[in-house]
């Protein structure tokens, strides 16, 4: 038994004549074409194959497709070796996914008619599971120093937590994100535009061939096949539905990470990003982004408490404890009324804390025998190291 439909997930293992003409289908229908999902859906990869291959031509074959569009996909189903492609994945150590498998993640159903025809997939590590407890980093190629710095702290405080932290392999944010969960002997998803055995860009040769070793390298694209620039954008739905999450560091208004949180924002996912200087174009598409429905997050810490389970607390946000934070309220009002330079008799410092003269006398010797203030005569007055910290303290506000 196979499941074809779009909310087919794990369970029964695909067959193998439909894996077959799925495989044979990924050389055809170009990713993310929800008129090849339609068809697909309503004819199952094997009658999909078979009316590609038929002789009729026009709406008798395919409905709404036009006789120069079905010519030009019997060109390419003619040309089509699904059996040698699937060899040629698994020369490399790969294999080949769909639908109905036990590996298939169901979350790309939520892609409908637009999710993969299949996945090729290199690395020996399950996507289903990996993909459960799966956060996207994703930015810009030409990143600063900043971009880079922050999606290495966050591709390795990730994986650190136990996340798999999801991204395209391209140079920039994206190599960035890679290198900081290897770094941390972590877990790492490289989503290609191109076939899992072609590597692009060729500067992350070595990176790519890390990933393959110690994560997983999936595409849509059969082996062999080349990236265009409409399918990186159309990647990016991958990206963002396989994860719980997406995060953004770094990126122009016209960016390919924009276009991955918004299909993130689509599909009900988290999305989340870095800020950075407002005066960097670099990051007015994060801010754009913060401006609307995402959440601005600094580190590993703050992503896993908004994606993570119940109790993925990031620690609280607040300066150190100084000594006087210690104190009560009313033997802090008897200190901020002793002025900065001076000493003062105790009814005037009682004015100015609004006691009375008798509890003044009482939290000023408290106060001193914490090193707060001390006596000159009948007066008080601050320590030097009392005025020293409260100077400090003026500074920082």
């Amino acid at each position: 038994m196979t499941s074809t439909g779009p909310g087919a997930g794990a369970g029964a293992e695909a067959g193998e004549e439909e894996r077959v003409a799925r495989a044979a289908l990924t050389r055809v229908i170009e990713p993310g074409d929800e008129c090849g999902g339609r068809w697909l859906r309503a004819f199952g990869p094997c009658g999909l194959m078979a009316r590609l291959i038929a002789p009729e031509s026009g709406e008798a074959a395919l409905p709404g497709a036009t006789t120069r569009r079905l010519a030009a996909y019997r060109i390419r189903a003619a040309a089509a070796e699904p059996h040698r492609d699937l060899a040629a994945v698994a020369a490399v150590g790969g294999r080949f996914i769909c639908p109905g498998d036990q590996e298939w993640p169901t979350q790309l159903d939520d892609l409908g008619d637009g999710r993969p025809i299949g996945l090729w997939v290199r690395g020996r590590a399950d996507l289903r599971i990996w993909a459960l407890r799966s956060v996207a980093v994703v930015g810009a190629r030409a990143c600063t120093p900043y971009g880079a710095h922050m999606a290495a702290s966050l591709g390795s405080g990730l994986a650190e937590r136990g996340w798999v932290v999801v991204s395209g392999a391209a140079f920039g944010v994206d190599g960035s994100a890679h290198r900081g969960a290897l770094a941390a002997r972590g877990a790492t998803v490289a989503v290609l535009a191109c076939g899992v055995d072609v590597v692009y860009p060729r500067g992350h040769a070595g990176l790519i061939g890390r990933i393959a070793e110690q994560g997983l390298v999936i595409g849509e694209l059969p082996p062999g096949a080349h990236p265009t620039p409409s399918r990186f954008i159309l990647r990016n739905r991958v990206i963002a539905a396989l994860t719980r999450g997406t995060v953004v560091v770094e990126a122009e208004y016209r960016s390919g990470s924009l276009v991955t949180a918004r299909s993130a924002q689509k599909l009900g996912r988290f999305t989340m990003g870095v800020p950075g200087p407002v005066t960097s174009g670099l990051s007015a598409g994060v801010h754009e982004l913060l401006r609307g429905e995402g959440v601005l997050v600094t580190d590993a810490a703050e992503v896993a408490e908004l994606v993570g389970d119940i109790g993925d607390l990031a620690p609280d946000r607040r300066g150190p404890v100084v000594p006087r934070d210690l104190l009560d309220p009313v033997s802090a009002r008897v200190l901020e009324a002793l002025p900065a330079r001076g000493a003062v008799a105790g009814e005037q410092v009682a004015l100015g804390a609004g006691t009375t003269a008798d509890e003044t006398l009482g939290r000023l010797y408290e106060l001193h025998s914490l090193g707060f203030v001390e006596r000159q005569g009948d007066n008080w007055q601050l320590t030097t190291d009392a005025i020293r910290r409260s100077n400090a303290r003026r500074g920082g506000t």
